[in-house]
């Protein structure tokens, strides 16, 4: 990694202006990010996580195949971690950990944040169909905060668009998708602005509030009953 003196003396060398020397720092951040998670496994990645999260004050997240991070139980955290990964079950326990750990921010004055998720996200079940209604109460209390917006895009309704993948937005100002071998962060305005329009897009067909715990509780019901069948 590249010391402070060091990004000073090249920033001099090169004579970068204002908008080079954001673009150059704002790489840094992404450096600073793969390094930690390269050496922290994991838990490490998770911490990088956090961090991006406590440094921003708004978050749009989508999510067309998963509950969100911020939004998972302890239980649904450290399945998400561990299912189709080549980990072992304690690494996946701490950083499950970390990532419950940083739901904090949720209940902290002067940030806000927006979640869209569709029906198939919702419906998605890791380990067993039982674990998932503590999963839906979660987000049923959630739905309730004051500075949190939750909706859900039932599968009844027409979709605005294909979700191809789902991404977070920090700020407006960095869009980031995750993969299974790592995160992709966007910069460039016309990546976070398409990104923007099809966030606003799904939000737009999602339900909230009432209607929201209304289709939270049938798929509870759902879930009710596939856990009956496979006990029988």
């Amino acid at each position: 990694m590249p010391t402070v003196e060091t990004v000073e003396r090249l920033s001099a060398a090169l004579q970068l202006d204002n908008d080079s020397r954001r673009e150059l720092d704002t790489l840094l951040v992404r450096l600073r990010d793969e390094v930690s998670r390269l050496k922290g496994g994991l838990a490490g990645r998770e911490a990088a996580n956090a961090a991006r999260v406590r440094s921003s004050k708004w978050l749009a997240v989508f999510s067309s195949s998963m509950i969100p991070a911020l939004l998972q139980t302890a239980e649904y955290a450290r399945l998400a971690l561990a299912i189709g990964r080549d980990v072992y079950e304690d690494d996946a326990a701490k950083a499950a950990a970390v990532r419950v750990d940083a739901q904090a921010v949720l209940f902290e004055e002067g940030r806000r944040f927006a979640f869209v998720l569709t029906e198939g996200a919702v419906r998605t079940w890791p380990g067993s169909p039982s674990l998932m209604l503590a999963q839906l109460d979660r987000l049923a209390q959630v739905s309730t905060l004051p500075h949190v917006r939750l909706g859900v895009v039932p599968w009844k309704t027409e979709t605005p668009a294909f979700p191809l993948h789902g991404f977070t937005i920090f700020d407006g100002s960095m869009s980031v998708v995750e993969s299974l071998t790592g995160d992709l962060t966007l910069i460039e305005a016309a990546e976070i602005g398409a990104h923007e329009e099809a966030f606003e897009a799904f939000a737009g067909a999602a339900v909230y509030g009432d209607d929201l715990r209304a289709l939270l509780g049938e798929i509870a019901a759902d879930f009710r009953e596939l856990a009956k069948q496979l006990d029988d």
